[in-house]
C-alpha cells in the first residue's frame, strides 16, 4: 500500500548482483537492467519462506518463480531467466536473506571422515561464468547455434524426468515378465524422446547453405532422423556448454587427515530453499 506509514520500514536491498550473462539474452520486459548493471536483491519475506516450503509449488517451479519476482523485482519474468544466470540469482537471494555462508556436508575420499564446511557465497557467486553461446558448431554442410535453456524449460524438463522416475519404479514392481518388458521398452523410448526435445530447445537455429531454420518442430524432426554421429556431436557440444556455466567444484581440506580434495557443488531449486 502506497500510503502505509510503515512503508519506510519495509525490507530493503541487501546485496546487488551482476548477472553472469551480462543480461545479453534479455529484453526489458524480461529483465530491467539498471545503468550500473547490478540488480538489487531483497531478503525473503515470511510469505516467500512459506511458499518455497510447499512441495507441489517447488516441483512445478512456481515457488521459485514467485520467489525470484519477490526478491529481485528487476526480473520481470522469472520463467525466462536462463541457465547461465539461475544459480547466481538463487545464491544471491540466499545471501540477501542473511545466509552469507552456506553449510554443506562432505565426506573425505581419503579417510571417509564426514565434516561440515561453511561456503562463502559472495566469491561463489562471483566465480560463475557464462558459457560461450556465440560460436556455432559446424558439421559438414550445416552449422548449429545453441542457446541456454530458460528456467521454465528447465522446470518442465525436470517434471518430465520425475514422471519417468515414477514409470521406472512401477516397472520394478510389475511381476509379469512380458508386461515388464513392454513397459521398459516404452519408458526407454520416452527417455530418448524427452532427451531430444530438451536438446531441440537448446538449439537456437540450424544454418544450411540456403536458409536458417529456427522452428523447433523442424529441429526436433532433424534430431530424430539425422545420422547418429551428427546427433552425438550436437548432444556432446551442448553438454560442454552446460558444464562451462556450472559452478566449479569446491576445494576442501579434510578436518581429520588434512587431505585436499574437490567436492562437486550444485544448486537444485527443488531443495535449495525447501
Amino acid at each position: 500500500m502506497e500510503n502505509n506509514p510503515l512503508r519506510q520500514y519495509f525490507r530493503r536491498p541487501a546485496v546487488y548482483i551482476k548477472l553472469p550473462s551480462g543480461g545479453k539474452y534479455y529484453t526489458p520486459d524480461v529483465v530491467d537492467i539498471p545503468e550500473s548493471g547490478e540488480l538489487p536483491v531483497y531478503p525473503m519475506t515470511a510469505i516467500d519462506e512459506i511458499s518455497v516450503r510447499t512441495p507441489d509449488a517447488l516441483y512445478n517451479g512456481t515457488a521459485v518463480r514467485d520467489l525470484i519476482a519477490s526478491c529481485i523485482p528487476n526480473i520481470k519474468n522469472p520463467w525466462l531467466i536462463n541457465s547461465s544466470d539461475l544459480d547466481a540469482v538463487l545464491l544471491a537471494i540466499k545471501a540477501a536473506s542473511g545466509q552469507e555462508n552456506l553449510d554443506i556436508e562432505s565426506t573425505c575420499p581419503e579417510c571417509e571422515n564426514s565434516s561440515n564446511f561453511a561456503v562463502d557465497l559472495s566469491p561463489l557467486i562471483a566465480s560463475i561464468k557464462p558459457a560461450n553461446y556465440d560460436e556455432e558448431l559446424p558439421y559438414g554442410e550445416i552449422s548449429v547455434k545453441f542457446r541456454p535453456l530458460t528456467y521454465k524449460e528447465m522446470s518442465d524438463a525436470a517434471l518430465s524426468q520425475f514422471d519417468l522416475q515414477k514409470k521406472f519404479m512401477a516397472i520394478e514392481t510389475t511381476e509379469d515378465e512380458a508386461e515388464r518388458e513392454k513397459l521398459s521398452k516404452s519408458a526407454l523410448e520416452t527417455v530418448t524422446l524427452v532427451t531430444m526435445q530438451v536438446l531441440s530447445l537448446a538449439i537456437d537455429h540450424i544454418k544450411t547453405a540456403d536458409m536458417v531454420v529456427t522452428e523447433k518442430e523442424f529441429i526436433l524432426d532433424f534430431l530424430k532422423n539425422c545420422d547418429r554421429n551428427v546427433f552425438s556431436k550436437i548432444r556432446d557440444h551442448n553438454g560442454e556448454l552446460r558444464r562451462e556455466a556450472e559452478l566449479k567444484p569446491l576445494d576442501l581440506v579434510c578436518t581429520e587427515c588434512q587431505h585436499e580434495y574437490s567436492q562437486k557443488f550444485t544448486v537444485d531449486p527443488t531443495d535449495f530453499f525447501g
